[in-house]
């Protein structure tokens, strides 16, 4: 299997999945990891469970991202559930915001056993060991070997959905 089409078969327009994926509302969440250059964190609403026994999980990063080449050298990345309460960090760690620098000036955390920083405030946190990484055409999937987790606080989920940030109402 070579992740291109069988002959017969021609892949989807990019820019048409692009906008039918938008269709699928995801948490957010931020990826951050530690290198001997300081903290980095990117926003991201490509992660998943892969296995609770052993516990995995799957980031999915632009390969054309600094923070991909981070968390790659890095071998650790922790990642912060954010809630609803907390879109304005989403928009931080995704640049559209004031940067966060590499002391994560004015942004609450904490470290658990990889040192990674994880953010106050999340409404959980998951520590990671990089498992395993494939190659996911423009991005990269890296599967991290979960060290340590975290219940935050309790709260509404920050959803994303057709581009913008949306809430869940909990009946």
């Amino acid at each position: 299997m070579t992740g291109l089409p069988e002959p017969g078969f021609t892949a989807a327009d990019p820019g048409t999945v692009r906008r039918v994926a938008s269709r699928f509302a995801t948490g957010v969440a931020v990826v951050t990891t530690r290198t001997d250059a300081g903290f980095h964190g990117v926003t991201v609403s490509s992660f998943t469970w892969v296995s609770y026994d052993p516990p995995l999980v799957l980031i999915c990063l632009d390969k054309l991202l600094h923070s991909h080449d981070l968390v790659e050298e890095s071998g650790i990345f922790g990642v912060s559930i954010l809630s609803a309460d907390q879109e304005f960090l989403a928009e931080r760690f995704a640049g559209r915001a004031p940067l966060v620098d590499a002391r994560f000036s004015g942004v609450p955390y904490h470290t658990a056993a990889t040192g990674a920083p994880l953010i106050e405030g999340a409404l959980g946190w998951l520590d990671c060991r990089l498992h395993a990484t494939y190659d996911g055409g423009d991005h990269s999937i890296f599967v991290g070997l979960v060290v340590a987790a975290e219940f935050g606080v309790d709260g509404r989920p920050l959803l994303y959905y057709v581009g913008r940030y949306a809430d869940l109402l909990v009946r």
